[in-house]
């Protein structure tokens, strides 16, 4: 079976976690640079960015996360995405592995929380993709393709290669879509 790991030092990744079961993967809680060992690829959960980086720190997981994005999937979910981007406005990059810039709280504070349904690229199913204090992709590098956009047009998820964001949160829904994606991703980058 693929094995998952979801970063576990803040945020929403227990709901990552019972989403992987259901979409059948072996969901691993990683808080230690050892514990990326014998992953198929890595969600970055929603949380608060600034705290999961000081966390990240603390814990010496920085580069260990970096070295692992690298090779093998990973997937950042609202603050995950904020912490793969190569830009983020306003402030220094954190992983800066995955070609976009992000723009942290583009919706405004969590009282301006929203579901809007969206299209996952050719997918004729709309998605209901829950956002909660979003960050927003300001923008995109050639290489990495737009998976879903707000009805304004605004980007909302993207990949590239092995990696991919989403400026909501996949987790909080019963529809599964994203998480299997990401599973065949893992298991694409393990062959």
């Amino acid at each position: 079976m693929t094995r998952i790991g979801v970063l576990a030092l803040q945020g929403d990744f227990a709901e990552h976690c019972a989403a992987l079961k259901k979409a059948g993967a072996i969901a691993v809680e990683v808080r230690l640079p050892a514990e990326l060992v014998g992953l198929d690829g890595l969600i970055i959960p929603g949380g608060e960015s600034t705290t999961l980086r000081r966390l990240i720190d603390s814990f010496g997981l920085m580069e260990p996360l970096r070295a692992f994005a690298a090779e093998k999937a990973t997937w950042g979910t609202c603050a995950g995405a904020i912490l793969l981007a190569r830009e983020i406005e306003g402030q220094a990059p954190h992983l800066g592995v995955m070609d976009i810039a992000m723009r942290r709280n583009a919706f405004g504070r969590q009282i301006d929380s929203f579901v809007e349904t969206i299209q996952i690229d050719q997918d004729a199913q709309p998605y209901a993709a829950i956002f909660i204090r979003a960050p927003l992709i300001v923008s995109v590098g050639a290489k990495v393709s737009v998976l879903a956009r707000l009805h304004d047009g605004q980007l909302v998820a993207v990949q590239q290669g092995h990696l991919l964001a989403t400026a909501f949160h996949p987790e909080l829904t019963s529809d599964l879509r994203f998480h299997q994606r990401f599973i065949k991703l893992a298991q694409e980058c393990r062959l």
